[in-house]
């Protein structure tokens, strides 16, 4: 039998201490009241008296007890409660994390098991521990949430309920003991509970449950195919045409979507279906940036009627205002046609207000579309042709002795029609004039004058006059389009080009200039960087001039601010500038992104100098303080007058600050060596060394000599070293493996020989460390496990490595077999030769 998925209700709060347990056992006592079986499947009452009355008369499944370092913890028991299977389970704290040893580690997943068992859950969250606001929350409250749970677990829920209370009254409520214990109550009001922490969370959430209805109702309206808008969140869309006027229209849609609640800004640009645009590159990507910088999004949509398309997107997105420029085309073109803002208000309707903006360039005429005209040498020839192609075509046809005028017509329109392949439109137009004339002079009746004796032939000369401009026409649009498809594609092979080469190159700026001194037959390119009042060269071809920007010859193309691409030789044709502006937004993008990965790489270094602080901090506060303690006590214990102390007793208190003082230096020492290796300031002198007397006058000062047995293999005791660091290395190996060998057997030292190569090793026989961790103990501030116990700030080993690796050498870990741990440190072998100079 098919088990119907349960329904999971939440209760959201902005802090603790809203209401929200409260709440979720009102709603069981009703369910219960109205004969449902419901039950409590874990309610954690945190000592409130309020909640604990709440609970009164709601049954209670047990929880189950899981013992972990020692101490009995409750967790809810899942399996209980399915095989109890009521209707409806109260679960508290949606994002609490189990104990381990628990079947799963978070309770949002203990409740996926109760809806898939069929079991209606209601629980309750905190806005601070939903996972894409923990930033938000941290640097608002200060505190870290250390549960969390995904917003997709609350997104999916079948029903979120705010708690919502003012922050006043939330204080009231915890001033009057309500939420906290009495002796708790004035640190969290000067803390957490602080009325701007509370503000700010309790607008984090609305927000966030905004975003959650405005998905429901996005949902709703597609269900059932309600495409008119609804008056809800304020948007404004921004119908760009790629011209310069769009940053005028961009700015005055934020400024309308600001003065709306939670107001949205969406630019639309609509892509003609053909893949042909008025508009460069550089232009797009401009207004693109704005709209971010605006707080918008940006979007590209194709179609061939730009108003539909705005139309058809402002009301997907439930848009309340439409944003359009005034027209850059005169008024007589709009008297023939439409433009796209006239169609756009008379498509609106009654549910979308347009709005008209005025700018500096409304009215204007716009300039040509790319490939508008056709080359000055095609067009001259046309015109020879539109003048000598009819007089031939008459003198061919008077030798063949008058065909029917039909005939002649239509070889005539086929002149004109040859004529505009050529020419163009108007080279046609003139050929048509021309040929009228001629047809009317010679082979219309009365002959030898303009005069037309009959009306049939009258209204075909007329009709051939019109066909031929219309054919004309429509031959020289296709021909513009043709010579636009053209140029396009060669711009779009020559950026595919671009891009492909350059994914490949390590010197990105560099081979751009080279590609287009190549592409725009340049004598050479560069890209300059202004510095105040001179320039620099940031990339530049083989021979760039000294003068960067000065000179007749120069073209300058904008990259951004402070960067422009020079390009020295003939000056750039007009059909070519648009090729010209995409070299320089590609300039524009591997500049920024140098800057970007200039600012990762700072970020990294921040991150990681502030990860070494915080652990230095966390270590030094305890492993510091330790045996300072150690030393004051046994000093506060001799200088006392209360008590009388044997000699016996003197020495051991004597030997304890001796210990305690031994230990402060070695911590301090590792401290201030991991602070060298950090900054480079540690420089190695390798010279040949002896492990022989290395290794035992390292053993000789262990505190337990005794525990260390050490061998030198044949060929493996002479070494090229720093004496100094050598001793570092092995001393905080040997002290390491000490600390964990058990007190029955010796840690072990030996030497081998591979190669050119000496291999010293230490090994332990104690718990050992798993594959994957091999090298985590080898990170500052780390002990295996991170546990707590034992001496030192986890330097010891980091300190080695680094020495090591400083004097040429290597350290790594390998198992022990039968465990344990075995340090290697790989060493230069010394034959007697000279190896440094």
């Amino acid at each position: 039998m098919t088990v119907t998925r349960g329904v999971l209700r939440i209760y959201l709060g902005a802090a603790p201490g809203v209401g929200k347990t409260v709440a979720m056992l009102g709603e069981g006592r009703r369910r219960l009241d109205r004969g449902t079986d419901v039950v409590v499947g874990y309610v954690d009452t945190h000592g409130r008296p309020h909640t604990a009355a709440a609970l009164d008369g709601l049954e209670v499944v047990p929880c189950r007890s899981i013992e972990h370092r020692g101490t009995a913890f409750e967790e809810m028991d899942t399996a209980a409660i399915i095989a109890r299977r009521p209707q409806v389970a109260l679960v508290d704290e949606l994002a609490h994390t189990n104990v381990p040893g628990s079947t799963h580690d978070k309770r949002w997943q203990d409740v996926h098991d109760l809806l898939a068992a069929g079991i209606d859950v209601i629980s309750t969250v905190n806005i601070q521990h939903l996972e894409s606001l923990n930033d938000a929350t941290l640097s608002i409250t200060g505190v870290v949430q250390r549960e969390t749970v995904p917003d997709a677990v609350v997104r999916a829920a079948d029903q979120i309920e705010l708690v919502d209370m003012s922050p006043e009254a939330l204080r009231r409520r915890m001033a009057h003991g309500n939420v906290y214990a009495a002796q708790k109550v004035d640190a969290a009001l000067a803390n957490y509970f602080r009325l701007g922490n509370l503000s700010a969370l309790r607008e984090l959430a609305l927000l966030w449950l905004a975003d959650r209805v405005e998905e429901n109702l996005d949902r709703y309206r597609s269900d059932h195919s309600i495409t008119g808008t609804w008056p809800t969140r304020t948007r404004v869309v921004v119908a760009l045409s790629g011209g310069p006027e769009g940053a005028t229209l961009l700015r005055r849609a934020a400024r309308l979507a600001l003065a709306g609640n939670a107001g949205e800004l969406h630019a639309v640009y609509v892509a003609r279906a053909d893949g042909l645009t008025d508009s460069s590159g550089a232009q797009i990507d401009r207004l693109r940036r704005l709209t971010a910088d605006l707080g918008g999004t940006f979007h590209t949509v194709g179609g061939n009627d730009a108003a539909a398309a705005v139309l058809d997107y402002a009301r997907a997105v439930n848009a309340q205002h439409v944003i359009i420029g005034l027209g850059r085309s005169p008024r007589w073109r709009s008297m023939l046609r439409p433009s796209t803002g006239e169609r756009i208000i008379a498509g609106s309707g009654e549910d979308i207000d347009v709005h008209v903006v005025t700018h500096e360039l409304a009215r204007s005429t716009p300039p040509p579309r790319p490939g508008a005209a056709l080359p000055g040498r095609r067009v001259a020839q046309g015109a020879v042709l539109a003048v000598v192609m009819p007089c031939l075509l008459t003198l061919g046809l008077q030798q063949l002795g008058r065909p029917s005028l039909p005939v002649i017509v239509q070889l005539y329109l086929l002149v004109t029609v040859l004529i505009a392949l050529v020419g163009g439109l108007w080279p046609a137009i003139a050929a048509g004039v021309i040929s009228s004339l001629l047809i009317n002079w010679y082979f219309t009746s009365p002959l030898g004058t303009l005069t037309i004796a009959d009306g049939e032939n009258a209204f075909a000369l007329l009709l051939f006059v019109a066909v031929g401009a219309v054919v004309s026409a429509v031959v020289h649009r296709s021909a513009r389009r043709a010579a636009a498809v053209t140029a396009s594609a060669h711009e779009v092979r020559a950026l595919a080009e671009l891009s492909h080469s350059m994914l490949s190159s390590t010197d990105q700026l560099a081979l751009l200039v080279d590609r287009a001194a190549e592409m725009f037959g340049q004598t050479s390119v560069a890209v300059v960087c202004r510095v105040g009042d001179e320039h620099e060269l940031v990339a530049a071809t083989g021979e760039f001039p000294a003068d960067p920007v000065a000179g007749a010859s120069r073209t300058i193309e904008r990259v951004d601010d402070d960067h422009h691409l020079v390009l020295v030789g003939p000056p750039v044709p007009a059909d070519r500038q648009r090729l010209l502006s995409a070299y320089a937004a590609h300039a524009a993008a591997v500049l920024n992104r140098r800057r970007l990965q200039r600012l990762a790489e700072s970020a990294e270094g921040l991150e990681r100098d502030n990860r070494a602080r915080t652990a230095l901090l966390s270590a030094v506060s305890h492993d510091l303080r330790t045996p300072l303690a150690g030393i004051k006590a046994a000093v506060g214990s001799l200088r006392s007058t209360e008590v009388t102390f044997d000699p016996s007793d003197e020495a051991e208190l004597l030997e304890a600050i001796e210990q305690s003082a031994d230990r402060l230096d070695a911590l301090i020492d590792n401290l201030l060596a991991m602070s060298r290796l950090q900054v480079g300031g540690l420089v190695a002198d390798p010279r040949p060394v002896d492990l022989a007397e290395v290794i035992e006058s390292e053993v000789r000062a262990l505190p337990e000599p005794s525990r260390v047995e050490w061998t030198l293999g044949p060929d493996a005791r002479r070494v090229v070293a720093d004496p100094g660091l050598l001793d570092r290395v092995l001393g905080n190996v040997l002290e390491n493996a000490l600390r964990f060998q058990p007190a029955a057997g010796p840690v072990r030292v030996s030497t081998g020989r591979i190669g050119d190569r000496v291999l010293l090793r230490v090994v332990d026989q104690g718990p050992g460390v798993p594959a994957a961790a091999m090298e985590t103990i080898f990170r500052p501030f780390q002990r295996y496990g991170d546990t707590p116990s034992g001496d030192g700030v986890g330097l010891g080993l980091a300190v080695a490595r680094g020495f090591a690796e400083a004097m040429g050498a290597t350290l790594a870990a390998e198992d022990t077999p039968g465990g344990g741990v075995t340090m290697v440190v790989s060493l230069q072998a010394h034959d007697g030769r000279p190896t440094y100079e």
